[in-house]
């Protein structure tokens, strides 16, 4: 589970139902990755499949992205954040919004400067292309997408030098590298391991220890 030791604080928000996991021990150096989580109040949970508050998840994705060693190439000058966002879908809107608004109060991400742009889906093949051309660093999926659609995203970004991150849970499974859920509360990190050799996502061995492994 994820808590700060040295603080002996555990944060406490409301769990809409899931499935969970028995959560993995933290070690003393991993924690630093979660200490700023003692500091951030709960807040209201925008989608029903979106377990962990996208504040919260903003902030456990930046701590994230800086053990990845590949980030430094990957972003050269500036960590470029990529936002998609499902038309039609009022809780994308809200999940796209809440995030952009959590970055723009990041001073840095993996001490580079960062930007955030947003884009529409429209299919997997056209995001890929996106996030070449626009050298993504990290590609976030706002809630509102299939299951299949998820699975042409991660095929898609085969071979694409990019940290995807999900809103949520469930579509770490089906290929999305990161995501986020809770355990009795309490803020769970995922990665789909295979994906992230895919996509050259090198997470360090202290943050893989704090996370729920999918192959």
């Amino acid at each position: 589970m994820l808590r700060c030791p040295s603080l002996g604080y555990t944060p406490v928000m409301r769990r809409i139902p899931r499935r969970g996991w028995v959560t993995g021990a933290i070690s003393a150096t991993a924690a630093m990755l979660v200490a700023a989580v003692a500091t951030l109040a709960p807040r209201s949970v925008l989608a029903e499949d979106i377990a962990v508050p996208v504040a919260l998840q903003v902030e456990l994705m930046v701590k994230v992205a800086a053990y990845d060693n590949n980030l430094p190439a990957r972003a050269g000058d500036k960590v470029r954040v990529l936002v998609v966002t499902r038309a039609g879908s009022g809780d994308s809107t809200r999940a796209a919004a809440e995030v952009t608004g959590a970055l723009a109060a990041k001073a840095t991400i993996a001490g580079l400067p960062h930007e955030e742009s947003a884009v529409s889906y429209g299919d997997a093949a056209a995001l890929a292309r996106a996030c070449r051309a626009g050298r993504t660093s990290i590609v976030y999926l706002t809630p509102g997408f299939s299951d299949a659609e998820v699975a042409d995203v991660a095929r898609a970004l085969d071979g694409v030098d990019v940290l995807s991150v999900s809103a949520v849970p469930g579509y770490v499974p089906r290929g999305i590298v990161l995501g986020f859920d809770l355990i009795s509360g309490k803020p769970k990190l995922l990665v789909h391991l295979t994906q992230a050799r895919k996509q050259r996502v090198a997470l360090s061995a202290d943050v893989l220890k704090l996370m729920k492994v999918y192959e």
